[in-house]
C-alpha cells in the first residue's frame, strides 16, 4: 500500500469531476481520473498535474468497472476517497429543444422507458456497480469515504412543496434518478456505518457544465467546493448527510 492517499473520481474528464480532482490533488492526493474514453482521460490527468493518473472507466460497462477495480488494489493497494461524479441528463434532448419542451417527455404517462433506462444505467445502477467493485479496497483502508454527487432537484421534500422553485421539471429520467441516487447513499451509508467509512451526497448546485449544456450559473470551480469539502472531512465527520455548499442541508 502507498503511503500517500489515493481519490477517484468518476467522470472526471471534464466539468465538475475534473475540478474535483484538481483540488483534491492540491490537497496532496494521488489522483484517480476516471473516463469512460482513456485518451480523454489522460487529456485530463495532465491538465490536473503529475499528481493525477487517467483510469479508464466507464460505470455502465461491469468489465470495465471490474479492471479499474483491480487496477486499484494492485497498483495502490488503498482507495481513500471514491467521489461518483459521473452522471448524464438525457440521451434524446433533440438540438435547439429547450428543457421545458424536453421535460414535457420525460411526464409518467408519457416517458420512454428507453430513455429512463438509460439515464438511469449511468447515474444509478453505475454507481451501485463501482461501489460495489470498489468496496473491497475501500474496506481496506482507514477513514475511507465515499461522496455521491447528487442533485437538489432530486429532492422529493423540496419537490413535495408548490413553492419549490424546480418543481416543474420534476421527471422521471435525471431528477428521478438522483432521487434514487440518495435512496442509494443512505442504504450505504447505513451498512457502512458500523466500519467507519462514511458515505454522503452533495448538491453542486446550478453549474456550468456539459450537462445542462452550459446553461449554469456557477463556475465549476464553485460547483466543485462541496463535494472536496466532504471528502475531506475527518474521522469525527458525519455520515449519511444530503448538503449543498457550504454545509447547508438539504432535505431528501
Amino acid at each position: 500500500m502507498q503511503d500517500k492517499p489515493v481519490a477517484l473520481i468518476t467522470g472526471a474528464n471534464q466539468g465538475i469531476g475534473l475540478q474535483i480532482a484538481k483540488d483534491l490533488a492540491a490537497h496532496g492526493f494521488t489522483v484517480l481520473v476516471g473516463s469512460r474514453n482513456l485518451e480523454r482521460g489522460e487529456a485530463a490527468a495532465q491538465e490536473v498535474g503529475p499528481d493525477a493518473l487517467a483510469l479508464q472507466l466507464d460505470v455502465t460497462d461491469r468489465a470495465s468497472v471490474t479492471a479499474a477495480a483491480e487496477r486499484v488494489g494492485n497498483e495502490f493497494g488503498r482507495l481513500d476517497v471514491l467521489v461518483q461524479n459521473a452522471a448524464i441528463s438525457n440521451t434524446s434532448r433533440l438540438p435547439g429543444q429547450s428543457v421545458e419542451e424536453y421535460v414535457k417527455t420525460t411526464r409518467p404517462s408519457n416517458v420512454s422507458l428507453d430513455e429512463m433506462r438509460a439515464v438511469w444505467d449511468t447515474n444509478v445502477f453505475g454507481v451501485l456497480a463501482v461501489y460495489q467493485a470498489m468496496l473491497p479496497i475501500l474496506r481496506e483502508t482507514p477513514g475511507a469515504r465515499i461522496v455521491n454527487v447528487s442533485s437538489g432537484v432530486g429532492s422529493l421534500t423540496a419537490n413535495s412543496d408548490p413553492a419549490f422553485a424546480y418543481r416543474a421539471i420534476f421527471g422521471l429520467v435525471y431528477p428521478a434518478s438522483k432521487t434514487a441516487l440518495n435512496a442509494l447513499t443512505v442504504a450505504m451509508a447505513i451498512e457502512l456505518e458500523p466500519e467507519g467509512i462514511k458515505v454522503n451526497a452533495v448538491s453542486p448546485g446550478f453549474t456550468r457544465t456539459n450537462l445542462n449544456g452550459y446553461a449554469g450559473t456557477q463556475t465549476v470551480e464553485e460547483g466543485a467546493r462541496e463535494a472536496v469539502r466532504v471528502a475531506l472531512l475527518g474521522p469525527d465527520g458525519p455520515t449519511g448527510t444530503f448538503t449543498r455548499w457550504e454545509n447547508e442541508a438539504i432535505p431528501w
